[in-house]
């Protein structure tokens, strides 16, 4: 007989950060805690990705408030958070005291479980982070972005699980960001960890329905013995999120991987979020998405950069140059060695594509971002990057190849130091690490909230 198969549900996080730009209010979610915390997930996906950012920028809502509420408010589902490594929530890398402290803080303030990513799954950049979430008592599951390229195989995956769970992870969960994964390799991925760590280690998956697979990736990935699926309620599943959680409940029905879920208790639920996705749209002026893009596996970036990248050339009166673009991305991605496209190196290699088209010479204008890729500043690059390449983008220089993180001094102090001499009474723990990842969103906020 077959385990039975859980659910993390991601309609609090992923769900609205990937159809409507992550503007859900706590406000929102309240209502419906107490049922969601009724359904019987294996955890609520709540915290962390941009939710942080979002809060400050855009909702006017304390993100630690809002944790320390979704916490009053679930009794018995664990709650989960998104963190990306030594990036913490932010877009570099920070010293490891801020790691730790960020760390104590989500624990205390209410987070049972932490996924933790790199975006260059360099094990070095998620070292940290794992240690100091394991000593705070959380369950620490260890991410790998799924990615498509010569150098990423099962058995290159399966190093880097290896790594990982020497480091102490509880359990595993395979990324696919872009929904690039298909039914087949996935039994195939799956199945090579199933081999390797057997029934003693969790395997979640957690894919994007960005190109249409996932519900059927999904389904061979738990065949080849998957633990947990990540699915969200249906006004937020689909097009660029997670499949619908109602959908894999049906799906599994009656089989031995039956998910032994009521779906009776879904109604009133589907009920709430269809309100608040019209809500939201309305409020913020937002289309959700809705589109299955089969392009995306072609060009291996996050669907939503699809959008985002016609919309910047046409801004810059480049709107019939997307198809070059789109094409240099992947030569730009080869050329730096492969990295999978997340958070924040679909940026990089976007903006360099996009550099290249414009100037009709490539590399002849090279960002400090894609200079600190070449450096090794973001981690150890999956392949090699030619010494041609090299030379062209940081010329003489020697990349590093400690950990990143070493050469960054402690820094906590220093932001607590900042915001004190800034004057704002009454600073927390808390308010320290929002200004040390967003120092111009924090002080604003603090402006308006803290005076």
């Amino acid at each position: 007989m077959a385990q039975k198969v859980r659910l993390v549900e991601t309609v609090l996080r992923d769900g609205h950060q990937s159809l409507l730009a992550t503007r859900m209010r706590i406000g929102q979610m309240l209502p419906v805690l107490g049922q969601l915390d009724d359904i019987g997930y294996e955890a609520l996906e709540c915290w962390g990705g941009a939710t942080y950012d979002s809060c400050l920028r855009f909702l006017n809502e304390d993100p630690w408030e809002r944790l320390r509420t979704l916490k009053a408010n679930v009794k018995n589902t664990p709650l989960q958070m998104l963190l990306r490594g030594q990036n913490l929530l932010g877009y570099k890398h920070y010293a490891d005291d801020v790691v730790e402290a960020f760390c104590k803080a989500a624990v205390k303030n209410g987070i049972d479980r932490i996924r933790i990513f790199d975006a260059l799954n360099d094990p070095r950049n998620m070292e940290a982070a794992i240690k100091y979430s394991k000593a705070a008592g959380a369950h620490v599951q260890s991410a790998m972005v799924y990615t498509i390229s010569p150098v990423h195989t099962d058995e290159s995956f399966l190093k880097v699980a290896e790594t990982l769970v020497e480091m102490g992870t509880d359990s595993l969960c395979i990324k696919d960001m872009s929904g690039l994964l298909s039914p087949y390799d996935a039994f195939s991925l799956v199945s090579t960890f199933k081999k390797r760590f057997g029934d003693n280690l969790d395997i979640d998956l957690h894919s994007h329905f960005t190109c249409g697979l996932a519900s059927a990736t999904y389904l061979k990935a738990v065949e080849a013995g998957c633990d947990i699926i990540d699915t969200a309620i249906s006004p937020f599943a689909h097009a660029t999120s997670q499949p619908a959680t109602e959908t894999m409940i049906e799906m599994f029905k009656g089989t031995e991987y039956d998910l032994g879920l009521d779906l009776d208790k879904f109604i009133p639920l589907v009920e709430h979020f269809r309100k608040v996705k019209t809500e939201i749209a309305e409020e913020f002026n937002l289309k959700p998405a809705s589109d299955v893009i089969p392009a995306v596996r072609r060009y291996q970036i996050p669907g939503g950069m699809l959008s985002n990248t016609q919309n910047q050339l046409n801004e810059m009166g480049m709107g019939d140059r997307f198809f070059d673009v789109m094409d240099e991305m992947p030569r730009v991605r080869e050329d730096l060695g492969f990295p999978p496209l997340v958070t924040p190196t679909s940026q990089i290699v976007g903006t360099m594509a996009m550099m290249n088209v414009m100037m009709g010479d490539r590399y002849k204008m090279v960002p400090n971002e894609v200079k600190d890729l070449v450096r090794g500043k973001y981690g150890k690059l999956p392949g090699t990057v030619s010494e041609e390449t090299r030379r062209t983008i940081i010329e003489d220089e020697e990349p590093i190849t400690c950990r990143p993180a070493d050469q960054i001094a402690p820094e906590l102090e220093g932001y607590r130091a900042d915001l004190a001499s800034k004057g704002y009474n009454g600073i927390t723990d808390e308010d320290v690490l929002t200004y040390a990842m967003f120092p111009e969103v924090a002080v604003n906020f603090f402006d308006a909230n803290r005076k």
